[in-house]
């Protein structure tokens, strides 16, 4: 069955989003579509059906398509722990954690696993769109290459390089792509777009006659930046804003998430930056926590101790010292939430050096890491408001104390979860609940703030419409799908 593969000059030039208005306008057109990425590294990750995980990239990729989330859609997910090293993920199950230097001989081993998944989603569907990573022109990481060209050789599918032209450079972006990556790689690529244009695309048509004339690529168009983008869920997080206000109203109730070096699955947040009442402030290193916050969100982390640590050297622990006296709420999810007990232990060093930190003791509980991950899409109902809930957890580590005798929620007939005994320190292993509308609006009610009344999943649907139309009226699609072999 067919397939093509979208490859970036760079990251977060906007593949992901490509990639799924393309499944979606390809499934318009009436056939079975999968994506597809070989090597991923984002500590936003989703469970997937098939009990794995994998990017959140391609689990919105698999919404496109109209399909579940398995594993093979994203075979090797690298997790940042450190600045040197990543937890890897294989078919959706944790092989090792890898200093840099150690994963480059690992990767030649993976290629099989890759490839074998591949070839399992490409035998059920009538065509593959296959996403790169990073950027081919990495020529210093060719060698045992699982992401772009090593992938797209040893599997034979065509490739479209895509420029980013707001971050400036575009034509070097494309033809310097072309000056240092290798003949046979070279011959791989079919054509260009250009990504993220503002304005009227018509002022490039000299530098898109340029790239065309010195490369020989074929351009599919000039993409204008998409507006709604923001409206679905992110990966990179390059994509927080660095605002230091949210995209609310002047009326809208300030919550403020802590920006983590390691932060993980913040989209989490995703459902609250859409509420027209909620103005999300994410708050950058060496920012303080905003004085008018209602809710502090303590949010994933990939490396709890070190981002605990990170917490503290902003100063943000005093900030949250001074937001609860002010009569703030505050809410920890997964590593958030294991920070604001007790203690947390790593006696094993299984996200890092061995020992124990102490927590912010703003819930009396204690976590002690554990080489088994907890990986599960889970239901249930939020106790305070007796609505339902749903989401994943995604999370090593087992938390335990006397604030666990008021859980958050009961989920599969457990309790889940802790809250202080005043009732405005709560904490959480769920990730996606506030994608739960009635929760999400009995949530936000608890904090004064009234909900728009709005269904989540119905706006990323939506959303993804709108992509596919805005990629059909500004690319030649029918011509990139042609390209598939």
């Amino acid at each position: 069955m067919p397939a093509l593969m979208i490859q970036g000059c760079g990251s977060n030039v906007g593949k992901s989003m490509l990639v799924a208005g393309l499944c979606r306008a390809a499934v318009r057109r009436g056939l079975s579509v999968a994506p597809f990425k070989p090597q991923n590294m984002s500590n936003n990750a989703a469970v997937t059906a098939d009990g794995g995980e994998i990017g959140r990239a391609q689990a919105l990729q698999a919404i496109a398509c109209g399909l579940e989330p398995v594993t093979d859609m994203n075979p090797v997910l690298l997790k940042p722990e450190s600045e040197v090293g990543a937890q890897v993920i294989v078919q959706g199950k944790r092989l090792t954690t890898a200093r840099a230097r150690d994963y480059a001989a690992l990767k030649p081993q993976l290629m099989g696993a890759v490839l074998d998944s591949f070839h399992r989603l490409r035998g059920a569907h009538d065509l593959m769109i296959v996403e790169g990573a990073g950027s081919p022109a990495e020529v210093n990481l060719r060698a045992g290459d699982i992401a772009n060209m090593g992938f797209a050789r040893a599997a034979d599918v065509p490739v479209v390089l895509v420029g980013d032209i707001d971050r400036g450079g575009v034509i070097a972006q494309i033809v310097g792509t072309q000056a240092v990556i290798d003949a046979g790689d070279a011959g791989m690529v079919a054509g260009f777009v250009i990504n993220k244009f503002r304005g009227d695309p018509r002022l490039f048509d000299d530098g898109y006659a340029f790239i065309q004339a010195r490369t020989g690529w074929r351009g599919f168009g000039v993409v204008p930046w998409f507006s709604k983008a923001h409206l679905l869920p992110a990966e990179d997080a390059q994509d927080i804003g660095s605002s230091p206000r949210g995209l609310g109203g002047n009326d809208a109730v300030t919550i403020a998430a802590l920006c983590f070096s390691r932060i993980a699955n913040f989209d989490d947040l995703d459902p609250l930056k859409a509420e027209p009442g909620v103005n999300l402030v994410m708050v950058q290193p060496g920012q303080a926590i905003p004085g008018d916050a209602r809710l502090v969100i303590l949010p994933g982390s990939k490396s709890t101790r070190g981002d605990l640590a990170f917490l503290r050297a902003q100063g943000w622990d005093v900030d949250v010292a001074a937001h609860i006296r002010r009569g703030g709420h505050v809410l920890g999810i997964c590593g958030g939430y294991q920070m604001l007990g007790q203690s947390i232990a790593d006696p094993d060093g299984i996200e890092g050096p061995a020992g124990e930190t102490p927590g912010l003791g703003l819930l009396d509980v204690h976590t002690l890491m554990t080489p088994d991950k907890r990986l599960s899409r889970v239901r249930g109902c939020h106790l305070a408001s007796g609505q339902p809930i749903e989401g994943y957890e995604i999370h090593i580590g087992r938390t335990s104390g006397p604030d666990r005798a008021r859980p958050f929620a009961r989920i599969d007939g457990r309790p889940e979860g802790a809250i202080h005994v005043q009732g405005r320190i709560s904490g959480t292993y769920l990730h996606g609940m506030f994608q739960s509308d009635g929760f999400r609006a009995a949530f936000l009610a608890g904090l004064g703030i009234d909900a728009a009344g709005r269904s989540h999943s119905a706006e990323v649907e939506a959303t993804l419409d709108l992509l596919a139309d805005h990629l059909e009226t500004h690319l030649d699609v029918p011509g990139l799908l042609a390209l598939a072999r």
